[in-house]
């Protein structure tokens, strides 16, 4: 009987450890106070100044240069005047698609956080917002993309093998 109750006893003492294992605290834990609660502060600054927030890793990575890096590392590049101006231009278009972009998806986002904030929402409008949302990042996505393929022919090959050596990517 003791051998009985005692394994009664742990048994009890596991289900009240791991409830409150459940309970710990969430890594979202001060977010609920933010304007946009699924947005970090970086994310909206990023949004609305047009940066890129690493949307065109799949260019950057494989050899196709971004306008901004370039224009910076102009001087190392031996950029032409030619390619500069070319490639100011194509920083500039970028630069306003994407903040003209970043600001509909922050509308968006905002509708959103405040639909589930006065609630209820519905299935329907969350999934109108979540797509238009979605095809949003995906035009934002393609203006990043877009200048990589823009800059890279603009570039000799050599730029572009100084480039991805000066930024790292290769040895």
């Amino acid at each position: 009987m003791r051998h009985s109750l005692g394994l009664a006893i742990a048994f009890a003492g596991s289900i009240v450890f791991s409830g409150a294992a459940l309970a710990q605290q969430s890594p979202y834990a001060g977010e609920q106070a933010r304007p946009i609660k699924a947005l970090s502060s970086a994310e909206v600054d990023a949004l609305t100044s047009g940066t890129g927030m690493g949307m065109a890793k799949a260019g950057e990575l494989n050899g196709y240069p971004g306008p901004a890096h370039t224009l910076m590392m102009g001087a190392m590049l031996h950029l032409t005047a030619d390619q500069t101006a070319s490639i100011s231009a194509i920083k500039e278009r970028m630069s306003t698609s994407a903040k003209a972009l970043g600001a509909q998806i922050l509308d968006r986002e905002r509708i959103l956080d405040g639909q589930f904030a006065k609630g209820p929402i519905t299935p329907q409008l969350l999934t109108q917002e979540t797509a238009e949302i979605g095809r949003l990042q995906g035009q934002l996505r393609a203006v990043h993309l877009e200048a990589h393929l823009e800059t890279k022919a603009l570039l000799s090959a050599e730029q572009v093998a100084a480039y991805n050596k000066m930024r790292g990517y290769v040895q």
